[in-house]
């Protein structure tokens, strides 16, 4: 795909990060390599995963990519909700973040489904294509016997 910068996918992950990056200013300075780390760490990770499946050389690749992005805004929305929690920020702090992280978890599962039918699609074709070559060839073989 490599034209990562051109998905609403990248582009929404990308103002979380920046989102995530605001909201960890309200964490208190003794926070800044646990919970802000944390955060900041797994809010990049989505858009850099996102970036990096789409210049790998399979669909699959891509998928597992995706799958991975997935998985870090889930633990970013489990380390938001700690911090609400501690009431290191209050839920109106965390609104934007929240909705953005549900968004970005609909996107990359509807975008990995679709990528992991167009991966069954071309994989069908690839057999079609391979079994006719096979038919074709071994009817040349009889005919070249009989």
């Amino acid at each position: 795909m490599n034209r990562f910068k051109e998905l609403i996918v990248w582009q929404k992950a990308m103002r979380l990060a920046i989102e995530v990056y605001k909201l960890s200013d309200k964490i208190p300075a003794k926070e800044r390599f646990g919970l802000t780390s944390q955060l900041t760490r797994s809010a990049v990770s989505i858009s850099s995963n996102i970036a990096e499946g789409s210049g790998r050389n399979s669909l699959k690749e891509y998928c597992y990519f995706l799958s991975i992005a997935q998985g870090s805004s889930f633990e970013l929305e489990t380390q938001i909700l700690i911090g609400q929690k501690i009431k290191y920020y209050t839920q109106d702090d965390a609104r934007i973040v929240l909705t953005l992280i549900q968004e970005i978890q609909n996107m990359l599962y509807s975008f990995q489904k679709t990528l992991k039918k167009k991966s069954l699609y071309n994989h069908i074709v690839i057999n079609i294509t391979l079994l006719f070559i096979t038919v074709t060839t071994l009817y040349f073989v009889l005919d070249t016997l009989y």
